[in-house]
């Protein structure tokens, strides 16, 4: 008989039976707050701090670093300015115990034009060119090879029953035009006749990916597109009806079909859109507190939901406010068929570490179901 973890138990909605407790899927990126909680500087130690906090909090899992050599401290990267300029020109800020990727999305393409003469299927190779999922996806055979061998051989072509191994991927399919040609250029050309057949190239390059996804031993696929900004869609749902969501259901259905639970994550406020993705086939939602999360878990009683916690109560650092926050964020748990803790606009780096303390040790004294 298989016994079903917490977290394996919230990431299918239920479906295997309630969670005894609440799980976290936590955005986390705040050394200091480790620093604080375990007493064991987390840049001189990070895997004595990481062991530390294991063992205070396991329900975060977070990773543990194999070597506990010292690494940088982001004010000697930054040499005590706000921001950094790389050798690139490009511009970092901090970011967790480092500093952040850059922006620069776009920066090889200059006119609308330059935007209509590109093919992604006949460029292929992404390697080089700056989409977070920077691969080559010219060879599926070897796509599916690079991604297998993060996973145990003896697993075969399935995952463990209860395991929660997951696999994910960043441009599902919104996110490639924005990240390839830049917020400026992808609006200015979405709407033009023209941008049809890009649309459909980039949406072949995904297949390809979510193919190899459906043959890999995994139970959990997390598909990632920023749909929305806090104030809501980016752009129309009639737009995205037309080109993101048809192939949303394409791809989520070759992955249900092959036994994986489909978990779509977005920034920003996605009331406009959650029906349309549970529709599709998601089967859970990571997001953000702009996203009314209670009402999802009210219409839809099987599925997944994070990213109720809000990291602007953490900042203001207001002990009755942030046990509020965690007693809300409870009760939606008790509706929901499955749901994590989660503070969905991240755990930024200057979170005030009592504040962090505060909200795990909440949500390890209320986050019990029954």
């Amino acid at each position: 008989m298989v016994t079903y973890s917490d977290r394996f138990l919230a990431l299918t909605g239920g479906r295997f039976g309630r969670p005894k407790r609440i799980p976290h899927w936590e955005h986390w990126s705040c050394p200091d707050a480790e620093t604080y909680i375990t007493g064991i500087d987390y840049y001189e130690h990070p895997r004595l701090c990481r062991l530390k906090m294991a063992e205070l909090y396991p329900q975060l899992e977070l990773p543990v670093p194999e070597r506990d050599e010292p690494i940088p401290r982001p004010e000697s990267l930054m040499n005590g300015r706000s921001s950094y300029v790389d050798e690139h020109g490009r511009r970092r800020v901090r970011w967790g115990d480092s500093l952040s990727s850059h922006w620069n999305w776009g920066e090889l393409f200059k006119t609308p034009e330059d935007v209509f003469a590109f093919s992604p299927l006949k460029q292929g190779d992404f390697t080089n060119i700056p989409v977070v999922e920077s691969r080559d996806y010219r060879d599926e055979e070897k796509l599916y090879r690079e991604y297998r061998a993060h996973y145990p051989v003896e697993w075969g072509d399935e995952a463990p029953q209860g395991s929660t191994a997951s696999v994910s991927f960043y441009n599902t399919l919104f996110m490639w035009p924005l990240l390839t040609f830049g917020w400026r250029l992808f609006l200015r050309t979405c709407l033009d006749k023209r941008f049809e057949r890009i649309m459909d190239e980039f949406a072949e390059l995904s297949r390809r990916v979510f193919t190899v996804f459906a043959r890999l031993p995994v139970n959990f696929v997390v598909c990632h597109d920023d749909i929305a900004t806090s104030s809501g869609p980016i752009l129309s749902p009639a737009w995205m009806r037309r080109h993101v969501f048809p192939r949303y259901k394409e791809f989520w259905r070759m992955l249900k079909d092959a036994g994986k639970t489909v978990i779509f994550m977005s920034d920003g406020c996605i009331d406009v859109f959650a029906e349309d993705i549970l529709a599709c086939g998601a089967e859970g939602i990571i997001t953000e507190p702009y996203t009314d999360i209670r009402t999802i878990a009210r219409n839809h009683q099987r599925v997944f939901l994070a990213g109720e916690g809000d990291c602007r109560i953490l900042l203001a650092n207001d002990p009755v406010e942030i046990e509020k926050m965690v007693r809300r964020m409870v009760e939606t748990a008790k509706i929901a068929g499955g749901y994590a803790f989660c503070i969905g606009n991240h755990i930024p780096w200057n979170t005030p570490a009592q504040a962090v303390k505060l909200y795990l040790d909440l949500c390890a004294e209320l986050g019990r179901l029954n």
